[in-house]
């Protein structure tokens, strides 16, 4: 049995290796992070490594640029990282220097001016906290309130009780756009973004057919998610920041709110942070990860994602094993329990997603096999995907960026081919495809639906049943 939730790993020095992206991308890896926070110096030729095996393997791979948004990180540390000790005196400042273990470059002297004595300091998606104990005008001065601190390179920062206002994209942000639309990345992940407007400025920096993602990771995001899942194309629950924000005990209510409100809309979500954090050093996953993980996928999440599991983990092979096991052990049993989860996806019907719920309702018939979706901006892919048919999904589209950025999507697996000229030329395309799909046999059904006009994005209106002949 194949999987249909996606994965993502981060990009990082522990798969760089041609080798190791090439046994990620077999064991069931479909789209690629590129964590633009921190140093990019080697990606263009591990990229390259990437559309290289995507060639040999003839499966698309989505590439997804991770931007810094306004998320406050670190400067750098002597060696890279430094312990620091229970109740040790730390301080954050504006000097320029490479920090060590009495202090560090923080690079935001406006938002140092706003922090009071008493105020919290959370390090690494709130692993670590420090507590302010005095402020001057270029530094602060805090105590560290854990064991085995460990502060690293370019590590997240967040401030208790201190409101930060973010309505533009950064200088950074704009300029990681333009190299990532370079690199040939397909997805823009916006951060810590707190409203639609973000996303607004960013379509207009992209081509067509790169999607965004809107990462949640804050109360302002939550508040105006309405508006943010209308603008956007998918959605990424990033628990670490979110967490930090609203309190660890209100993420899995609003990670299952946030799963249900994208399916009703026809969104796609990603579920992403810690979910097999102990294997970054352990080869083998608690069993509360295996349960998140599980979880995500019986809430009806499109995708989960790895992060310093795969980008400076130990075992990034054995973590991608885990999660494949895991997601394959959970859609069997949804499988084996259709009627259980059947009606839990998209409520909401326009005429467009009326003629896609009459091709799920089809596609229960154990006769038919697979629904092959012809879509050149990817529209009708993603609410093919967004329905959960109980069958495989094929997208043929002419784009080859199409083809890659849906990858990303639940239970779809793409095909560039040419555009098809008319109704007797999407039949012709079909049959070849078809004949190249192993998995669909003589007397097989399969549904195949379109847009009519061809070329009309949002216009999927043509369902036909089709027996395979030979």
């Amino acid at each position: 049995m194949e999987k249909k939730a996606k994965i993502i790993a981060t990009l990082g020095p522990s798969i760089y290796s041609e080798n190791k992206l090439k046994k990620l991308i077999d064991l069931g890896v479909d789209a690629f992070r590129v964590n633009f926070s921190h140093n990019t110096k080697d990606i263009k030729n591990t990229i390259s490594k990437i559309r290289k095996i995507e060639k040999k393997k003839n499966k698309n791979i989505s590439l997804i640029a991770d931007l810094q948004g306004v998320k406050l990180r670190l400067d750098k540390f002597e060696n890279g990282l430094q312990k620091i000790k229970l109740n040790q005196k730390f301080k954050f400042d504006t000097i320029r220097k490479i920090g060590n273990s009495k202090r560090v470059f923080f690079p935001y002297s406006n938002i140092l001016k706003k922090i009071k004595k008493g105020n919290k300091i959370l390090i690494d998606d709130g692993k670590y906290q420090f507590l302010v104990i005095k402020k001057s005008k270029n530094s602060i001065t805090t105590k560290c309130k854990s064991d085995n601190c460990i502060l690293r390179n370019n590590n997240s920062v967040h401030i208790s009780n201190l409101s930060i206002s973010l309505s533009k994209l950064t200088y950074k942000d704009k300029n990681d756009i333009k190299t990532a639309l370079k690199l040939g990345c397909n997805w823009i992940a916006l951060s810590y973004l707190q409203n639609e407007k973000l996303i607004y400025q960013t379509r207009k920096l992209i081509k067509k057919d790169v999607g965004i993602i809107a990462k949640i990771e804050n109360k302002l995001a939550l508040k105006n998610i309405d508006k943010i899942i209308n603008a956007t194309d998918s959605i990424m629950i990033a628990r670490g920041d979110l967490a930090i924000d609203i309190g660890h005990s209100e993420v899995p209510k609003v990670q299952l709110s946030l799963i249900k409100k994208c399916s009703q809309l026809s969104k796609s979500v990603i579920v992403a942070t810690q979910m097999l954090e102990s294997m970054i050093l352990n080869y083998t996953p608690t069993r509360a990860e295996i349960n998140d993980v599980a979880t995500a996928i019986f809430q009806g999440a499109d995708t989960v994602m790895l992060s310093a599991e795969t980008a400076i983990g130990k075992y990034p092979i054995q973590s991608v094993q885990t999660m494949v096991k895991t997601i394959i052990s959970t859609e069997k049993y949804k499988r084996d329990h259709i009627e259980d989860f059947k009606n839990s996806i998209i409520t909401n019907q326009d005429p467009v997603k009326s003629v896609l719920l009459s091709v799920k309702d089809i596609a229960y018939n154990q006769e038919v096999k697979t629904i092959i979706v012809f879509s050149n901006s990817g529209n009708s892919a993603k609410l093919v995907s967004a329905m959960r048919p109980a069958v495989k999904i094929v997208t043929i589209s002419p784009n080859i960026n199409i083809c890659r950025q849906v990858s990303l999507l639940w239970g779809i697996q793409s095909v560039n081919s040419r555009d098809a000229n008319g109704w007797k030329d999407m039949m012709k395309i079909s049959k070849e495809i078809i004949k190249k799909l192993k998995f669909i046999k003589k007397n097989d059904f399969v549904i195949i639906t379109a847009g009519l006009p061809f070329g009309k994005a949002g216009m999927t209106n043509m369902v036909r049943l089709y027996k395979v002949q030979n």
